[in-house]
């Protein structure tokens, strides 16, 4: 259904190194770099299934700033690779927030393995696994 999920920053070689580094877990290959027409750069992350994650400068100049209420969600092939999600995150300058990495009782989806973290330009981001 997803195209891409875009989020901005406000330094994109730093958001290149954290975000390089995290989606490498997840077999993500490095960034594609873009420059857009109006000069500003982004960075292309691109899955086998076509879906895309972007970084971008804001293009309209001002400071990139997180949304309230939003959340991107990476999917984990196993409870430990959401550990390893949260703690590479961590160790590449991203914030644990929330309770520790681990498993949450949910309504409807049984157990499911979660972490949250911010990026550095404090986008929430979460590695997440269901169980088969």
């Amino acid at each position: 259904m997803l195209f891409h999920t875009m989020v901005g920053s406000n330094d994109i070689e730093r958001s290149k190194r954290f975000y390089d580094e995290l989606l490498g877990v997840l077999g993500v290959s490095a960034a594609t770099l873009n420059i857009a027409d109006s000069g500003h750069t982004r960075l292309f992350y691109r899955n086998e299934n076509g879906t895309n994650f972007i970084v971008t400068q804001p293009i309209n100049d001002e400071p990139a700033t997180v949304a309230n209420g939003s959340t991107v969600a990476f999917s984990c092939d196993s409870p430990e690779l959401v550990k390893r999600f949260h703690d590479v995150a961590v160790a590449a300058g991203g914030t644990s927030i929330e309770a520790a990495p681990g498993p949450r009782e949910t309504s409807g989806m049984g157990t499911i393995e979660l972490a949250y973290v911010r990026d550095p330009d404090g986008n929430k981001l979460c590695g997440i696994h269901f169980p088969a």
